[in-house]
């Protein structure tokens, strides 16, 4: 089994962002400069531009892919992908339903919960998500190093995102060991990634999978509420890194 440097080293890098809780806190520094909810809000940004300039076309590809070695007689063949990334979009959607749901009762109730069973289908969840981003570094290697490093670069801001609002839900319960689960999530993934070559097939369900993940996370982390995002932080990360996935 040949390992490859760059799927390698950007599984390092995106394992890196959970295991030093890149995200889950600011230096005094970074606060004087730039409140953190702002750079939060400046990571969702590029996670959306990411979502709409490059893995909203890739899904017409990879749905185009499955049409043409599909049995022409099958049901809803050009359907299946986006199927596919509408599934991940209410799978997580329903876990974070779940979790809000709790901390409505925790906070009515006044209750203080250590571990719970909500705690851990939502860090199942993530786990899950994260070792198949971490599963996908391979292939996107194979596109060539520029698209690798594009596809590295929007996931590590895009986990920030999620080490953030990991923080914000659980706190000292996620900082004491979540982290590192996720962590070891993306090393899985990047490790089950190079075992074998994937199929154009499985591949485009598996990205599929990702996109729904990743529209949901990112513009939940986003969207107005009691945590208040930063529009204009939000709105030029996503145009600047717009134009930077147009150019490359």
């Amino acid at each position: 089994m040949e390992i490859q440097l760059g799927p390698l080293l950007a599984a390092l890098v995106l394992a890196a962002v959970f295991a030093l809780r890149i995200g889950a806190g600011a230096g005094e520094l970074a606060e004087r400069v730039w409140t953190r909810r702002r750079w939060v809000s400046a990571a969702a940004g590029i996670s959306v531009a990411y979502v709409f300039v490059d893995v909203l076309p890739e899904l017409a590809a990879q749905s185009e892919a499955v049409r043409k070695v599909a049995d022409e007689s099958a049901w809803f063949i050009e359907q299946r992908v986006y199927f596919l990334a509408l599934l991940s979009f209410v799978v997580m959607y329903g876990i974070e339903h779940i979790v809000l749901s709790r901390r409505r009762r925790r906070d009515s109730s006044g209750e203080v919960e250590e571990r719970d069973a909500v705690y851990w289908l939502h860090l199942a969840g993530f786990a899950a998500y994260s070792l198949l981003i971490g599963y996908l570094l391979t292939e996107r290697a194979e596109r060539g190093v520029l698209s690798l490093t594009l596809y590295a670069l929007a996931m590590a801001v895009h986990f920030v995102v999620v080490n953030h609002a990991l923080v914000e839900e659980h706190g000292a319960v996620y900082r004491r060991h979540g982290h590192r689960v996720l962590a070891l999530a993306v090393l899985a993934g990047w490790g089950l990634g190079n075992v074998g070559e994937i199929g154009e097939i499985a591949f485009a369900r598996l990205f599929a999978l990702l996109a729904g993940g990743v529209v949901i996370t990112s513009l939940k982390a986003e969207l107005p509420d009691e945590r208040e995002g930063r529009f204009w932080p939000f709105c030029g990360a996503a145009m600047l890194f717009a134009l930077v996935l147009i150019f490359a």
